[in-house]
């Protein structure tokens, strides 16, 4: 009798404890996740969650017109961990069906953000009163105001009602789709992407802009801007070339087997070259990789080879290939992707890499090479499509010099 009361209650255990795993699940819908930045500022952004076809957590987050799709979401117990679709960033922390708790880290950058998330709603911030100003147009804008440290950019916004979406140019790239509100004379714009976390408020008029930057929990940075329709950051072939003295670029750096690739290799010889100079943590290298997947699979009689160079924060030379074989199978590039430094992606110690060049100002740069091995041009940064019409003067640029470096006179497609 002991023994099958013992057998009961084990089964009772058993199917409780079942139940209660079954009950662990995470509501479907509209969430709000925020992240706490600096000055205990609250960056918000949004995602929902659906099921696939296998019952599995799909993750879908939004800026603007951009989405995120995320499929590695694991749960045990209480315990959560979201791992974003290419970064190496994750969330990790508990949960319950309509909340969660936790930090989002980023091990090679040792950063780490508190994070929360509440389910059944899609505001991404408080509109406490009608906007008094449109900030839509284009803004003069400077960070690190009156230090050593200060840099130009171009705030390109549109704006409708309380609503604004838009960017930040700079001379390396942009600070993609931000998305936000004007309320009464406040502006409030945030986008998280995976990997960048980026808040920007300020006080606005009519022709000003007063504000901070925060980026993470690891930098604030103040800004001030001035409407300007007219206004231009320098052009991007002219921020990067190289150095007196050198005619040539060349490198030999490994690829995932260990093998060292230079441009003197057959594969490169008599054919335009373009070197990509980037690293798996960066956004808008993620945003040009994309654009060249597309652009060769458009274009796949062009006699032009493209090889990436990988300066990563990972902290191993294994960790390193695991970042890079995971954003070529997330982007479909087939192009050689080389490590050409792990540890840190610190820019003078690229800059001792290729000591070719003037300076390593930005990740991305491209250097094109034509058949002859002669550089052509260099372009610093690259204007992802938050940055709208410089994006699309950007493709068909792009386009016009493919043409020059491979002497082909059409069927060249930049859509």
């Amino acid at each position: 009798m002991r023994r099958i009361c013992v057998l009961l209650l084990t089964v009772t255990l058993l199917v409780a404890s079942c139940k209660n795993e079954e009950e662990r699940k995470l509501a479907l819908g509209d969430w709000v996740g925020k992240m706490e930045v600096l000055d205990s500022r609250l960056l918000p952004f949004n995602f929902t969650l659906s099921l696939n076809e296998d019952g599995k957590y799909i993750m879908e987050m939004r800026n603007a017109e951009e989405v995120i799709i995320v499929d590695e979401i694991t749960i045990n117990g209480d315990s959560l961990n979201i791992r974003m679709p290419i970064f190496e960033g994750h969330f990790t922390g508990t949960f319950t069906e309509n909340e969660m708790k936790g930090n989002f880290i980023e091990e090679g950058k040792e950063r780490s953000v508190p994070f929360s998330a509440v389910h059944g709603d899609n505001t991404r911030f408080e509109v406490k009163e009608d906007a008094t100003v449109n900030i839509s147009g284009i803004w003069e804008t400077y960070f690190n105001v009156n230090t050593q440290n200060e840099y130009p950019a171009k705030g390109i916004f549109m704006q409708n009602g309380n609503n604004v979406k838009g960017t930040f140019r700079t001379k390396t790239g942009d600070y993609r789709y931000l998305d936000g509100v004007v309320s009464g004379d406040s502006m409030k714009l945030s986008a998280f992407d995976g990997s960048h976390v980026y808040l920007f408020l300020a006080q606005v008029t009519d022709s000003t802009l007063d504000g901070t930057f925060y980026s993470g929990r690891h930098a604030v940075q103040e800004f001030l801007g001035a409407r300007n329709e007219a206004f231009e950051l320098p052009d991007a072939d002219s921020l990067t070339y190289l150095r007196p003295g050198y005619d040539k670029f060349d490198f030999s750096f490994p690829d995932a087997t260990g093998e060292m690739v230079s441009l003197s290799d057959p594969q490169f010889k008599d054919k335009a070259v373009l070197v990509q100079i980037m690293g798996t943590w960066c956004t808008n290298c993620l945003d040009e990789t994309r654009f060249y997947v597309d652009f060769l699979e458009k274009n796949p009689h062009l006699n032009v080879e493209l090889v990436a160079l990988a300066f990563e924060y990972a902290k191993t030379k294994e960790k390193a290939f695991e970042g890079i074989t995971r954003l070529k199978e997330r982007t479909g590039a087939d192009y050689p992707i080389l490590l050409a430094q792990y540890g840190t992606s610190n820019k003078q110690k690229a800059n001792e890499k290729l000591p070719m060049l003037n300076h390593i100002l930005s990740y991305p740069t491209t250097i094109y090479i034509d058949k002859n091995g002669e550089v052509k041009k260099i372009h610093t940064g690259f204007n992802g499509p938050a940055t709208g019409e410089k994006y699309e003067q950007f493709k068909e640029q792009f386009a016009e010099t493919i043409q020059e470096l491979t002497t082909e006179e059409s069927g060249i497609s930049a859509d």
